[in-house]
């Protein structure tokens, strides 16, 4: 039997729910959708032929249902790859841990985790309003090198080829990189651009943006949008999928992030109405999901 875990560790409510989640292991599907915005989960779930479980706790917001006989959770996981850490692992743990013994399953499940979001394009060629499936999550937020993880040698050369080409790695920060789920990414090509994904731990400077303050990157965006390695080139970037990759990797499970492109950083074009171009993605997606995943 494995070691059991302390309740300082796995943190789990008097109803018998993972704390940050406040969700019970029969409460949620082995297909997530996660959003970022708690006001987004009910933008989903007005798709579900019905819904039997609603949990809330802080910003996050979960509903699990079904469409037809496919059954899904939507869950919000707030802004940053620092709620992304919670979420991930609060998830796994509702499926591979067992909380009467609080020790960890000796068969382990794998979930189907896909991120529905907003997005700001790094192309020309990628306009605002567009969809972008991200096939690797490439971190410069530093979260995943707190875990022990291991990375394959198609994502070592690709992280290689990064650092020589924009010499983040010389300064303070540690890009990675992980792919997105073969088994997930083949079933949204159609109307979906693909490429890496990159994931900052803010909005403004992280992203390039000068308010009050200088940047020390001042070449950030130039360097990602002129970044090749054979077929691979930067779409996009955003705050949560390299945390979802590298973690869902390392635990064993399906992801996939999903963007409605919002802003193009290169034209400096803005959406004219991003709640729509939020709401087209989310019912493509839906489509897909509800008639073409099968559960792990």
């Amino acid at each position: 039997m494995s070691n059991r875990i302390a309740e300082s560790e796995l943190i789990i409510n008097n109803r018998g729910a993972i704390y940050h989640l406040n969700c019970r292991p029969e409460e949620i599907a082995s297909t997530i959708i996660t959003v970022g915005d708690p006001g987004r989960v009910k933008e989903v779930s007005k798709y579900f032929d019905r819904i039997d479980y609603k949990n809330e706790h802080r910003e996050f917001i979960s509903h699990t249902g079904y469409i037809g006989k496919k059954k899904l959770t939507c869950v919000s996981t707030g802004i940053g790859p620092d709620n992304i850490d919670i979420v991930l692992n609060e998830l796994d743990a509702l499926v591979n841990i067992n909380f009467d013994t609080r020790t960890i399953n000796e068969e382990l499940r794998s979930l189907n985790i896909i991120r529905l979001g907003t997005s700001g394009s790094l192309q020309k060629d990628i306009p605002v309003d567009s969809f972008v499936a991200g096939t690797h999550g490439l971190g410069l937020d530093n979260m995943i090198n707190f875990y022990r993880t291991q990375s394959n040698d198609a994502d070592i050369q690709l992280i290689q080829a990064f650092n020589t080409h924009t010499q983040l790695h010389s300064g303070n920060i540690a890009p990675y990189i992980f792919m997105a789920s073969v088994q997930l990414l083949k079933h949204f090509t159609n109307n979906f651009h693909q490429g890496i994904t990159v994931t900052c731990p803010g909005f403004y400077a992280p992203q390039g943006r000068i308010l009050r303050l200088g940047l020390a990157y001042p070449q950030l965006i130039d360097q990602l949008t002129s970044f090749q390695f054979g077929t691979h080139r930067i779409t996009n970037f955003e705050m949560e999928t390299s945390a979802i990759y590298g973690l869902g990797t390392a635990l064993g499970h399906h992801c996939l992030s999903l963007n409605a492109i919002v802003a193009n950083r290169i034209t400096k074009e803005f959406s004219a109405d991003g709640g729509l171009a939020v709401e087209n993605l989310i019912k493509h997606a839906l489509e897909i999901i509800a008639t073409e995943l099968a559960d792990n």
